[in-house]
């Protein structure tokens, strides 16, 4: 392990959403921080910097973390998915981004990227929840707007249209 001084800036190598890309943070800087002004990625948003309302939520090395809570030194050499990499296509949205739209499933916006890197990943993982695992698996997330049934209806209907994109490959 190396060691790392508390002033000097060091260089954290990544992939994020399929491209290689670098820049320089302090060890104490935080993911969040690195990723929107290192790297410029603002999809990534800091909400409750306490890792309680996902709004953060990215994916690190195929699992959802939560930038906030994790130094940038820590993903040196991850591979990293934010909510920019969501889509399979510039000006096309994904299958989970698509139900959201369709489902009104988002208001102020604030909470929806954290909330769909976490679906992203548990639908992956789950391609046949139940409404009440959903609801216990966004309980990690905080929206004050929706009152998620939205978002449950358009996770529900991601996870369907997945299955049968799944089917016809």
């Amino acid at each position: 392990m190396r060691h790392l001084s508390a002033d000097a800036r060091h260089r954290i190598r990544v992939t994020l959403n399929g491209r290689a890309v670098e820049g320089a943070a302090e060890p104490r800087m935080l993911l969040t921080d690195f990723l929107r002004h290192e790297l410029f990625t603002t999809g990534v948003h800091v909400g409750c910097e306490h890792g309680v309302c996902g709004a953060c939520t990215v994916e690190l090395d195929g699992v959802p973390a939560r930038a906030c809570l994790t130094l940038a030194v820590q993903a040196d050499g991850a591979v990293i998915r934010t909510v920019e990499g969501l889509a399979p296509e510039p000006g096309r949205l994904s299958v989970l981004q698509e139900a959201f739209r369709r489902h009104h499933a988002l208001q102020c916006g604030f909470c929806t990227a954290g909330i769909l890197m976490s679906l992203d990943c548990y639908l992956r993982d789950h391609p046949s929840p139940d409404e009440a695992a959903l609801r216990e698996y966004l309980s990690g997330h905080l929206c004050r707007c929706t009152g998620y049934v939205p978002i449950i209806a358009a996770a529900l209907d991601a996870a369907e249209r997945l299955r049968e994109k799944r089917q016809h490959v």
